[in-house]
């Protein structure tokens, strides 16, 4: 085995990679409804916007908070322990 630190990558990182590509693809239909909107119903809070948005937001937000990053091994430092 190696001594370098794995990598490890939880699968909450794909899918807050995965909702923030939905948001920015949800968002850019927003845009566009902002300049054709729809013939529905309170068209006016144009609800695909704000839904992008949020999506778009907590994908990144999930894409950082699961980002990979090598693990901190514990106790196989090879040196004196702290405290001694």
């Amino acid at each position: 085995m190696s001594d370098k630190p794995q990598r490890t990558i939880t699968i909450w990182f794909f899918v807050g990679a995965l909702f923030a590509v939905y948001g920015v693809l949800i968002t850019g239909c927003g845009i566009y409804g902002l300049f054709h909107p729809p013939e529905v119903v309170k068209a006016e809070y144009n609800v695909t916007l704000w839904w992008g948005i949020f999506l778009t937001v907590f994908g990144v937000v999930f894409t950082i908070r699961f980002w990979p990053r090598k693990e901190q091994l514990t106790g196989e430092s090879g040196g004196e322990t702290k405290g001694k």
